[in-house]
């Protein structure tokens, strides 16, 4: 009699084993069913554009949306470069505001005349949680960029396709340079890696469990 409640409840063990499988197989898919979405619209706010504040869209001017998200992008999981430089040095600030459907998702300054080469800030305090607060070597497109959106800065055309710091200075898809669509993605896999391999040992460990029964029973 005892025997048979063992038995039964190693094949109650197992059903739960194989149901946890499942579980956890379709917990990761569900979860990279719906990703992050992708920004929508940058805002940019500093002195001498229109009215302080500029916002550009991403259905109504794409090609100047990407060039000014690729100035950006990148900082949002960039380690720092720099030192905090003297604020007298930095010269005019611009703050992009990065939004998805209207609302702020990552914020940085950049300073497009700095002494040294363009600068740009990450403040820790963001829309979405704490970051490490950091200074970075912008790219050279900076100042360019900036004055398409409408600046008061000088021309430089001829650093449109260049850049340093983290830019990559090419027309690309804004997937390849939404670093947190990324990384998403990135977890997700890693996360549906992790809980199989755990699954899969579980039921290793089930099925052992009930060799060895077996094999003292008939012993």
């Amino acid at each position: 009699m005892v025997s048979r409640v063992v038995v039964r409840l190693i094949a109650t063990a197992g059903a739960l084993a194989a149901a946890l499988i499942l579980a956890l197989g379709a917990g990761p898919a569900a979860a990279q069913a719906k990703p992050k979405p992708a920004p929508t619209a940058l805002q940019i706010a500093g002195k001498g554009l229109p009215g302080n504040k500029v916002v550009i869209q991403q259905k109504t001017q794409l090609e100047l949306f990407r060039l000014m998200l690729s100035e950006v992008s990148w900082l949002a999981n960039a380690t720092p470069q720099a030192n905090a430089p003297r604020s007298r040095s930095l010269g005019p600030k611009y703050t992009v505001t990065v939004l998805v459907k209207n609302t702020p998702q990552q914020v940085y300054d950049l300073y497009p005349a700095a002494k040294g080469g363009p600068r740009a800030h990450r403040p820790a305090k963001q829309p979405t949680g704490r970051k490490t607060d950091g200074w970075f070597y912008g790219r050279q497109t900076m100042s360019e960029s900036l004055r398409l959106s409408g600046a008061p800065l000088k021309p430089k055309p001829d650093v449109v396709n260049g850049g340093i710091g983290g830019g990559i200075g090419e027309d690309v898809d804004i997937q390849q340079v939404d670093p947190i669509a990324g990384m998403t993605h990135f977890l997700a896999e890693m996360r549906r890696l992790f809980l199989l391999n755990g699954a899969v040992l579980v039921v290793i460990l089930f099925g052992l469990a009930s060799i060895a029964f077996l094999i003292r029973r008939r012993v």
